[in-house]
């Protein structure tokens, strides 16, 4: 047993090969600036610690107190992509005043707050400017000259293992949802494929469907929707099988289209956006919406159940080539005429359950005719 132990051991160190070194913040700065450390564009949103908590990073170095090591990964032409460690590279590089942007503008120097230990770092920034009092050159060369650990995970190990390495490392930390960790696996595996998926999240048709708050939007759930439409809505469902566990079921299947992007986005993107476009063109605002019957009004904001249902259901029968109704707001409002809506999912169910009855359920109530409802449909 310990041999069979040992031998899992060693086979999972083959798959990842880092290596561990010292740099100081002016030589990542430098790296950074030549192209050589990359943060991915579509990395910005994760971009979100507060000016204090940028500040008490800034105070950490100033203290001598050690950082963190940061992770990248170096791709195949020999690039340092940042697996992990965004917040701290991200403010380092923005106090110097050399951060870009997703638009590729240079953003401000960061004006920094007073600190526990530092309260009169209140109201300095790393040049003069106006209003504004900035650091002194030997104060500069303390930042600049502060070492950093990176650990370098080389191009030669597994995609999937590396970025189960950081799906780890965030996880930990709570400070990442879940689609913004899957996000930076695809973007590791693929970075064209999140570009892609980020382009229908901001579809219009899209986003008039679904229409989210913004505290969604920033979490990143509308790219974990696409990503539960292109997952589900042709997918053989059996049971709850492949469903269980459903987050981690949906990182596998993430990373799988990642690496067989080319190949699969084509067909997906023409799926995603018929179906979309053409709720958004008859009552798109409303069918994903619960249909209050006492108000005689879609009510509310955007449900899972009636995405599973109409949305899923109509992707279905689009990907398929069958007829399937056009009158979505009337098959929406009969979905929530159905006695399971009042009886089941109001209290709520597991994820995969509800997938069950949900997406089996869409592909009936969508088909044109509308198909027998099974006896699980309505009870």
């Amino acid at each position: 047993m310990s041999d069979t132990l040992e031998t899992e051991i060693a086979d999972a160190r083959l798959e990842i090969s880092a290596d561990s070194i010292s740099m100081s913040i002016s030589e990542l700065t430098s790296l950074y600036k030549e192209g050589t450390l990359q943060i991915r564009p579509e990395f910005q949103r994760l971009f979100r610690w507060s000016t204090e908590q940028k500040s008490r990073l800034v105070e950490s170095i100033f203290l001598g107190i050690p950082l963190p090591s940061l992770f990248v990964s170096q791709s195949e032409s020999g690039i340092w992509e940042l697996v992990d460690g965004l917040q701290r590279v991200s403010t380092l590089l923005e106090l110097q005043g050399v951060l870009q942007g997703d638009d590729g503008v240079e953003r401000p120097p960061l004006k920094l707050a007073g600190t526990k230990f530092l309260p009169h770092l209140e109201g300095h920034c790393w040049s003069a400017a106006e209003g504004l009092e900035p650091l002194t050159d030997a104060q500069k060369l303390d930042i600049r000259l502060a070492r950093l650990d990176l650990k370098v995970i080389k191009r030669s190990s597994d995609p999937k293992a590396k970025f189960d390495l950081f799906q780890r490392l965030n996880s930990f930390g709570t400070v990442l949802t879940a689609q913004e960790i899957r996000s930076a696996m695809i973007a590791g595996t693929e970075s064209e494929a999140l570009a892609w998926l980020t382009r229908l999240a901001q579809r219009e048709s899209f986003q008039t469907c679904i229409s989210l708050s913004e505290r969604l939007v920033d979490e990143q759930y509308d790219l974990e929707l696409v990503l539960r439409f292109l997952m589900l809505h042709n997918k053989t469902i059996v049971g709850r099988a492949g469903l269980a566990d459903f987050p981690s079921r949906l990182d596998e299947w993430s990373i799988s289209f990642a690496s067989d992007y080319e190949a699969l986005h084509p067909v997906l993107e023409t799926v995603f956006t018929q179906t979309f476009d053409s709720l958004a063109e008859n009552d798109g605002e409303d069918v994903l919406r619960k249909w209050d019957s006492a108000k005689g009004a879609f009510r509310g904001a955007f449900l899972n159940t009636s995405y599973e249902v109409v949305a899923l259901g109509l992707g279905y029968h689009i990907a398929n080539g069958t007829p399937h109704r056009t009158d979505y707001a009337e098959a929406a409002r009969s979905l929530w005429e159905l006695p399971i809506l009042a009886s089941r999912f109001s209290t709520g169910l597991a994820t995969a359950d509800r997938f069950v009855k949900t997406i089996a359920l869409g592909r009936r109530l969508m088909a044109d005719p509308v198909e027998e409802l099974a006896p699980e449909d309505l009870a």
